[in-house]
């Protein structure tokens, strides 16, 4: 240890400029780290559905739930598996275990999901974060049905934010997809006699698309293709039905009405422009309109994607009149923007606190100077270890950081203030000795104190890195950016502490000038410390009682993970 700070003062310069490139370089790496509001606290999730149109709930539950968990279980690394049957839908969700590989965790299950995904009834949800919902974007138009609304928001605007760098997945709520719908009547299919299994052919069969899987129009057939001397040309029908009026006057399976006429769709019902049934809507400012949910990946930088959504929106405007977008409905960056804001701010202010503070106390302009340039240089000593974790820079990090405060002042205000003790103390007694080699005495000395007060304050966390489940995901980034700060600290009071104090404290006088506030502190300890000792019992039970009454008060305080 010796040897480690005697080489910090014969390099003193340059341990001084390696400060000063770490905090530029600081200055201009920290701003790209990645943002959000809270860590990923959520382990490893994927989630699969599959779609049964027509199938009740019970149905979906035999035919689609059974198997898909029969074909999970034993998944390498599965924890826990969920699942949920609903009319038409069946939906998994497996949570895998905490360190597993997310990127991994896709790939096996991606490969028990061959065989289902080949019938085209099951698919694998995009990874999302746990804080997924990055944004909310309403959509209204007073020139503008909601069918064609959703039509552009569909076609236009979702396919347009998809291609956002960190963007999973844009559901629409309240989308009413323009198609063409068959209301058949009942009466009419009974003068005819005519089935509603024979309207669904003639409607698939007329537009080549069925609705259910393994029909003749359940998918799209080749027009085959005839070979010249030169090439071979492919057949391709074009499909004659453009609106409802060409639907209506297609035949159905060469049925006659009793005039001989051919029976067509428009007899049986009413052909028009309608959409699916709806499972819910959106509403966007009291009116009726569609609402955009801008989901992220779980490695995205939220601010990036929220400024990547906002421009691609600006973007498209013009090209889109009559359409109004809303994007403060729910707007995380927002809250990320006035958090950090906030937290710099007490950064700041805390720093001018810990200046003003220690100019009162100490009364030495000089050990002011060096403390407060030690502050800044542990806390982006611990950032940049932060960053090359590839760490995401949110509102935990922060405050383990912001807690850090105290121990990096500590630190500072140790080293510098046993240095100048020492250094009045040999000029006081007439000592010849070097300024180099007080200074390098002075260090050494609290040396022990420093490292085992920095090691004492890192063990008073380890229960944090030993919790399990979403409180340990959650508090683990203060812990780790509190550690990182008290190690950094102590790194910087061996090193830049006593450089600093070699060549600030060279040419100084050093006069002995005690603050006014000490005296007058002193007095008031010194009163309550003489009262204190002669009553020890009063003492005891005054503590006693408050520790009883804080007991007591404990099963009345509500529980919550976030703060209002």
């Amino acid at each position: 240890m010796r040897w480690f700070v005697g080489t910090s003062l014969r390099f003193r310069h340059l341990v001084v400029f390696l400060a000063v490139v770490l905090v530029l370089f600081g200055m201009a790496e920290v701003p790209h780290m990645p943002v959000d509001a809270f860590p990923e606290f959520a382990p490893p999730i994927v989630e699969v559905q599959s779609d049964g149109p027509g199938m009740s709930t019970v149905e979906v539950e035999e035919l689609l739930t059974i198997p898909l968990e029969q074909a999970f279980a034993g998944t390498p690394g599965l924890d826990v598996m969920r699942s949920k049957s609903v009319p038409g839908t069946a939906d998994i969700r497996m949570i895998f275990k905490l360190g597993t590989d997310p990127l991994l965790a896709r790939q096996v299950v991606e490969e028990r999901l061959a065989p289902f995904a080949a019938a085209g009834n099951a698919i694998m949800v995009p990874p999302l974060s746990s804080t997924s919902r990055v944004m909310k974007i309403g959509i209204s138009s007073k020139t503008r049905s909601l069918m064609d609304l959703s039509m552009t928001g569909y076609w236009t605007v979702r396919f347009r934010l998809m291609q956002v760098p960190g963007v999973a997945n844009v559901p629409i709520w309240g989308e009413r997809i323009k198609e063409l719908n068959v209301l058949l009547d009942p009466k009419r299919l009974r003068a005819y006699n005519v089935s509603v299994q024979n309207a669904m052919d003639a409607g698939s069969d007329a537009l080549d698309m069925g609705l259910l899987k393994y029909t003749p129009s359940g998918k799209v057939r080749t027009g085959g293709f005839f070979d010249t001397p030169n090439q071979r040309l492919e057949v391709s029908h074009r499909l004659p039905i453009i609106g409802p009026e060409d639907l209506a006057r297609v035949a159905i399976q060469e049925r006659k009405k009793p005039d001989g006429t051919p029976l067509r769709m428009g007899d049986i019902g009413n052909v028009v422009w309608d959409t699916w049934p709806l499972v819910g809507d959106a509403v966007v400012n009291g009116h009726p309109g569609l609402l955009l949910v801008v989901e992220k990946f779980p490695w995205a930088n939220t601010l990036d994607v929220t400024r990547g959504v906002e421009a691609a929106l600006n973007e498209m405007k013009p090209g889109l009149p009559g359409i109004e977008f809303d994007t403060s409905i729910f707007r995380p960056a927002a809250f990320i923007e006035t958090a950090v804001h906030n937290l710099t701010n007490s950064l700041l202010l805390g720093a001018l606190l810990v200046m003003l503070v220690i100019l009162a106390f100490l009364y030495e302009w000089r050990i002011a100077l060096v403390s407060c340039t030690i502050i800044p240089v542990s806390l982006m000593a611990a950032l940049l270890v932060l960053d090359l974790r590839e760490a995401t820079l949110n509102v935990m990090v922060l405050a383990g950081l912001m807690i850090a405060i105290g121990a990096v002042v500590d630190d500072a205000i140790v080293g510098i203030e046993n240095i100048l003790r020492r250094l009045r103390q040999a000029r006081a007694d007439g000592r010849t000795l070097s300024l180099a080699a007080i200074v390098l005495d002075a260090t050494v000395e609290v040396r022990g104190a420093i490292i085992y007060a920095s090691l004492i304050e890192i063990a008073a966390l380890l229960p944090v890195f030993f919790m399990g489940g979403l409180a340990g995901a959650f508090f683990r980034p203060l812990a780790v950016s509190y550690a990182l700060a008290v190690l950094a600290s102590t790194v910087v009071a061996l090193t830049l502490t006593p450089a600093l104090s070699l060549m600030v404290l060279s040419h100084s006088r050093l006069e002995h000038r005690e603050s006014p506030l000490v005296p007058w502190l002193h007095r008031g300890y010194n009163r309550i410390l003489a009262w204190t000792l002669r009553n020890p019992r009063t003492i005891f039970a005054a503590t006693g009682v408050i520790v009883l009454a804080g007991v007591a008060a404990l099963p009345f305080l509500g529980q919550s993970l976030f703060p209002p």
